[in-house]
């Protein structure tokens, strides 16, 4: 599956940026769907994830309350709805997929190495 992530781009910090990620293999319902960034001389770090079945959320600390994870499967899409942006959200956007068992939560969801699917990503800068 290969995904494709959009709607990156320049905005001031308090602002909001939403982020799509679809494929035109497959459908996305069938995967938990996540996102991760990356920030220039960084690793890449998790950022929320999305389960397939019963739909629950987890997030970083540094996004709780920020950030949300949502599906619309009619349209085969994965959001990243982001609010109140700061200067350090600045970073390359992943979206991934996995089929890996949401065995213990977010620890399962927010290590990279269970991505079984990743798009290229999609560049957000916060300016201050």
């Amino acid at each position: 599956v290969q995904l494709q992530a959009s709607g990156g781009g320049l905005v001031q910090a308090g602002e909001s940026l939403r982020l799509s990620c679809t494929t035109s293999e497959g459908t996305l319902s069938n995967y938990h769907m996540t996102w991760f960034r990356q920030a220039p001389g960084k690793e890449r770090e998790f950022v929320a994830a999305l389960t397939w079945n019963i739909g629950r959320t987890y997030y970083a600390d540094s996004v709780q309350g920020r950030f949300t994870i949502a599906r619309d499967n009619a349209k085969n899409t994965v959001y990243l709805q982001m609010s109140s942006l700061k200067p350090e959200d600045t970073a390359d956007y992943y979206c991934a997929a996995t089929v890996v068992p949401d065995l213990k939560g977010i620890v399962t969801m927010s290590r990279a190495a269970n991505m079984k699917f990743w798009g290229k990503g999609t560049q957000v800068t916060v300016s201050s």
